[in-house]
């Protein structure tokens, strides 16, 4: 018995992901520069939560409640990517960007001339989630810049992606299946 479905993926399909996927962060790191991330204390500023902030020029970030920070559009914005991320990982078939690309844009594309291994753009996904989710976290705690920096660091790996097929995140997986860390088992 043969399998009718030729192996691995379309390359093209992380590509347009990762066009998508670079738009979201390219918002992310404007909203992330213009916030909370960014935001510093003026010599007369109040918190919003109505303290008088005691340090003129301090940043905003730390001084901030929990809440606030978890409702900052930046923040809010980069964990749905995040997400996305995590959807890539778990289940990249159904994954939104995946889905629009097999029913909308490959119908109208010729076939690709080759397919490529599912496996790095799939860690790469993981890489992503990896970014972010520091990113995620170290603005949770209060680190101010934190958030644009990590969406700025995906933003660079997408856009790469999309524009010239240079995938970071699958090259650093090449990488460490050379190095028999992943993918491969070690010779005895």
């Amino acid at each position: 018995m043969s399998d009718a479905r030729p192996r691995g993926i379309d390359p093209r399909g992380p590509r347009f992901a990762a066009a998508i996927t670079a738009v979201l962060l390219a918002v992310d790191v404007i909203i992330g520069l213009t916030g909370l991330s960014t935001a510093r204390l003026g010599s007369s500023s109040y918190l919003p939560d109505g303290d008088f902030a005691f340090v003129a020029g301090a940043w905003a970030l730390p001084s901030v409640s929990l809440a606030q920070r978890v409702t900052d559009p930046a923040f809010l914005l980069l964990l749905v990517i995040a997400l996305l991320f995590v959807w890539g990982v778990v289940s990249p078939r159904t994954a939104p960007w995946s889905v629009l690309y097999r029913r909308v844009v490959q119908p109208r594309l010729a076939p690709p001339v080759e397919r490529e291994d599912p496996r790095p753009p799939r860690f790469a996904q993981g890489v992503g989630l990896f970014v972010t989710t520091a990113g995620l976290a170290l603005h949770l705690i209060g680190l101010p810049w934190a958030l644009p920096i990590a969406a700025a660091f995906a933003f660079v790996a997408a856009f790469l992606n999309a524009a010239f097929g240079l995938c970071l995140g699958c090259q650093l997986y090449l990488l460490l299946q050379r190095g028999g860390v992943i993918g491969r088992v070690r010779p005895a």
